[in-house]
């Protein structure tokens, strides 16, 4: 069985390398230094701020960045991930919430005076990740019984699944985060996960680009990363689920089981600049930034 292919019909393809993937990050975090003083997502009062999804956030920078030109002041940070974004929204804070999850039922009730309404820019898929060590020593696919082992601290040693005679480090994302929800859909269905196991060797991170960096300097790790994030990372390797790789064909028509929507949302419809900025995204132009970050378009997903 076959690592998933870094191929034009793969999300970790070489094809879609991140583009400009550089010049995103610094904006991301020039927002981040900029906007984030006093607990708000940004201290210019002129500049419409998002914030949230750390997958979503380099579309959103891009975004942000491609909108200059039309004189469009938008700074974008990432606090909390996906629940902070939708926090921020709700106790309004900021104009544009980004997210990787769908708005749940907590998240309406949480903040019944406000009007949320989901955009769904694009999609992506949340990849199994681990070294590339323990992917040649033999782990090339895992089944759900196997995650749930893994990521309960049952499992602790890649041996058990097939693997390398080596330990296993488990890097979790913390509550909230959509990549999070993601894994636990698919592990629990419907039932909560279990808190995380007392042990050494799990930990709990943020966003993805933390993610990313604890999987490259821990050997034996695993994670849920968004399979854009490893693109260029040979040292990474994005595992099958049942067999299933997460090809640009099987997110695309749902078969790799840990799919997901990608959202900027807004407190009722967007508009003024709020709109302007998801028209720009959803337009054709915008829609190629997806792809350059590893993430399938609306039509892609047939939308």
């Amino acid at each position: 069985m076959s690592i998933p292919s870094r191929r034009a019909s793969s999300l970790s393809g070489d094809k879609r390398r991140r583009r400009g993937y550089a010049a995103s990050t610094a904006l991301l975090f020039a927002a981040l230094l900029t906007g984030c003083a006093g607990g708000s997502s940004g201290a210019d009062s002129g500049a419409l701020q998002a914030s949230g999804s750390t997958t979503v956030a380099p579309v959103a920078s891009d975004a942000a960045e491609a909108l200059k030109s039309k004189n469009l002041n938008i700074t974008v940070a990432t606090q909390g991930g996906s629940a902070g974004g939708i926090s921020q929204l709700g106790s309004g804070q900021i104009k544009v919430a980004l997210s990787s999850k769908p708005l749940s039922d907590e998240d309406r009730k949480a903040y019944p005076n406000t009007d949320f309404v989901s955009t769904q820019i694009g999609a992506d898929a949340v990849g199994i990740i681990v070294t590339k060590k323990v992917a040649d020593g033999g782990v090339k696919s895992l089944t759900k019984e196997q995650l749930k082992g893994l990521f309960e601290g049952k499992i602790t040693n890649w041996s058990e699944v097939g693997g390398p005679d080596m330990q296993v480090f488990v890097y979790d994302k913390e509550p909230g985060r959509g990549t999070r929800e993601v894994l636990d859909k698919f592990v629990y269905g419907d039932g909560e996960a279990p808190p995380p196991p007392k042990s050494d060797n799990y930990a709990i991170v943020g966003g993805n680009l933390e993610t990313r960096n604890k999987l490259e300097s821990t050997p034996g790790s695993i994670a849920p990363l968004s399979t854009g994030f490893i693109e260029g990372h040979d040292d990474l390797v994005a595992v099958k689920l049942e067999g299933i790789a997460p090809t640009l064909e099987n997110v695309a028509s749902s078969a790799y089981p840990m799919t997901r929507p990608l959202f900027m949302i807004t407190d009722g419809k967007p508009q003024g600049a709020a709109k302007e900025y998801i028209d720009y995204v959803l337009s054709p132009e915008g829609q190629k930034l997806l792809p350059a970050h590893g993430y399938l378009t609306r039509k892609q997903m047939g939308l």
